[in-house]
């Protein structure tokens, strides 16, 4: 039930929300052992394999708009931002097969977004581990109206802040795409002690703040100064080591050869409001600033948050910041009227 409190907040614009198909097409001849399909289950339930491999049981949140849109509707979200669940992301297979696999994912996040426009922007996927074809790819999302794309947090153990991927990034400025990184295959796993789970609760935002940081001492926004690029999980732990890094610029003439301000290089960033913890939410405001901070909820996915607009309405702001915070932002990254 929506209170009279709630009908006096700004809606929000959750920018990070995931969709899986409910199907796959059949995998090529050598990609059968990481290719997704899905299982379906009774009572709208499903389990992703990739290959024989059981990856993850999920319900039909993941692909039912109407289900979708209801849970929006009871948690304040006006748009949501669609994106792949990021092993979707296929960096692993040959890009040919991977370039079948991602336009079908696409096609799904298409085909969500025509059934309820008003309510849903497409971040799709591309191929990165080919960059030239990743960018060939993003001419056609373009065309087929997404306002962005999702990709990881580090590809094949690449960092996106790599001039590597500066063609990708180029066409992404020039079409006017945001681009959206998140947490995917952290590359520092063998060193955490414990459980393999806690790669997603340790691996994924260290892993983050690295992607952050290469963007910023790779001179990713220098050279592409108007391209949207934003971060999952709060930018990580980029808040937390940007002072040191400034500090490390302003001492050394070599890295200010190397590449822009730091501090003033992040601020010209984006990032999500995932961090569950108000005093963090506080600090990534003030470190990055009130216009570069959105709303996120990593739906439909446990790990994440329900009422993505809530952790702002929770820290006592002017209206204004306020609606920055919860949709003014998201609207800029994406490019929204």
């Amino acid at each position: 039930m929506t209170t009279n409190r709630e009908r006096d907040m700004p809606a929000t614009i959750d920018i990070h929300a995931h969709v899986i198909p409910a199907d796959f097409p059949v995998a090529p001849t050598g990609c059968g052992h990481v290719w997704p399909c899905m299982r379906h289950h009774p009572d709208d339930q499903a389990s992703v394999f990739l290959g024989e491999r059981e990856f993850r049981r999920v319900d039909n949140r993941a692909w039912s708009v109407p289900r979708r849109v209801a849970d929006m509707d009871g948690q304040d979200v006006a748009i949501q931002a669609l994106s792949p669940m990021p092993e979707l992301l296929s960096y692993w297979i040959d890009a040919g097969p991977a370039l079948e696999l991602t336009r079908s994912v696409n096609g799904a996040i298409a085909a969500m977004v025509a059934e309820a426009p008003a309510r849903f922007a497409g971040l799709g996927t591309v191929p990165l581990q080919d960059p030239d074809l990743a960018a060939r790819e993003l001419e056609r999302m373009k065309a087929d109206g997404f306002s962005g794309v999702e990709i990881g947090s580090n590809i094949l153990g690449r960092s996106p802040g790599d001039a590597h991927f500066d063609p990708f990034f180029e066409t992404a400025e020039r079409l006017g795409m945001a681009v959206f990184v998140h947490a995917l295959h952290p590359t520092m796993t063998n060193r955490i002690v414990g459980p393999k789970l806690l790669a997603a609760f340790i691996g994924f935002p260290v892993d983050t703040g690295l992607a952050a940081a290469s963007c910023i001492t790779g001179g990713t926004l220098k050279k592409i100064p108007k391209l949207r690029l934003g971060f999952s999980h709060g930018g990580g732990m980029l808040a937390s080591i940007l002072p040191r890094l400034q500090r490390g610029w302003t001492i050394a003439p070599e890295l200010q050869a190397a590449f822009a301000a730091p501090t003033d290089t992040a601020r010209g960033m984006f990032y999500d409001n995932i961090v569950f913890d108000p005093a963090t939410l506080r600090h990534l405001i003030a470190a990055f600033g009130e216009t570069q901070v959105f709303a996120a909820s990593d739906y439909p996915f446990v790990a994440g948050q329900s009422h993505p607009g809530r952790p702002f309405e929770a820290l006592d702001l002017p209206p204004a910041t306020l609606e920055l915070l919860k949709s003014g932002n998201a609207r800029r990254f994406l490019g929204l009227a």
